[in-house]
């Protein structure tokens, strides 16, 4: 792809507790909330199938026997699932990605985040050749109208009046974490970190992009896709 890589492998953050969703995750991680008729993380795992991403890996804290018993190795979903367990109280997304690392390997790679819908083809998506990660923002919606990152051209930047909201779904290389010791830590220093160096690409995506961040929106998805189901007469 000339100045840019396509990411090889792909990891959905699936560790959070979940709290916000409470009591609905007391006793089903957040992933395997359904809506539509089907677990959250099911309609990630078929949209990287269907873009050609065949080696997925898959962190997991609260619950997570759950994760493992519903998913297996992903064989009858063709794809190849790896596990990262993670402590009780799980390691934030940045500990979580460096601790996943080993499985991950040397080429850059994606990653998602367990608690979000999108319809984003995943089959386009590729990093800069001299950045550290993609990120694809989208608008900010109302319940994070501040947003976290601007757009220069194709380059994130962190600014006053934010323009976007990141929608978990970035590609990063391993050098991102360079100097990061195995523990609990967040995602966003890192990247706005790099983003003040010119180290972030990004895009924005104006497609449907949900963050399933309360019982709330967890129903209106569904009620939304549900809909969309019976108009399509399936």
């Amino acid at each position: 792809m000339g100045d840019r890589e396509r990411p090889e492998k792909a990891m959905i953050l699936a560790a959070g507790r979940g709290e916000r969703m409470r009591p609905l995750t007391d006793h089903l991680p957040k992933p395997l909330l359904e809506v539509g008729g089907w677990p959250l993380i099911h309609y990630h795992i078929d949209a990287l199938s269907r873009a050609g991403f065949r080696e997925l890996v898959i962190n997991h804290a609260h619950l997570g026997h759950l994760i493992v018993d519903f998913l297996g190795d992903g064989a009858d979903r063709g794809v190849s699932i790896r596990y990262s367990a993670e402590p009780a109280g799980a390691l934030e997304t940045g500990g979580g990605i460096f601790k996943a690392l080993e499985l991950l390997g040397e080429a850059p790679f994606l990653v998602i985040n367990g608690d979000v819908w999108t319809d984003y083809d995943f089959s386009g998506i590729s990093i800069p050749r001299n950045r550290l990660a993609h990120l694809v923002l989208v608008d900010n919606p109302p319940h994070h109208p501040r947003g976290d990152f601007s757009l220069s051209r194709d380059a994130v930047v962190g600014v006053d009046g934010n323009r976007y909201t990141f929608s978990g779904i970035g590609v990063y290389r391993r050098a991102l974490f360079t100097g990061c010791e195995r523990g609990s830590f967040p995602l966003g220093p890192l990247l706005k970190q790099a983003a003040q160096r010119g180290q972030v690409s990004g895009e924005h995506f104006s497609g449907r992009w949900f963050d399933i961040g309360s019982p709330q929106r967890l129903q209106a998805l569904d009620q939304q896709l549900r809909t969309r189901q019976e108009h399509r007469g399936c």
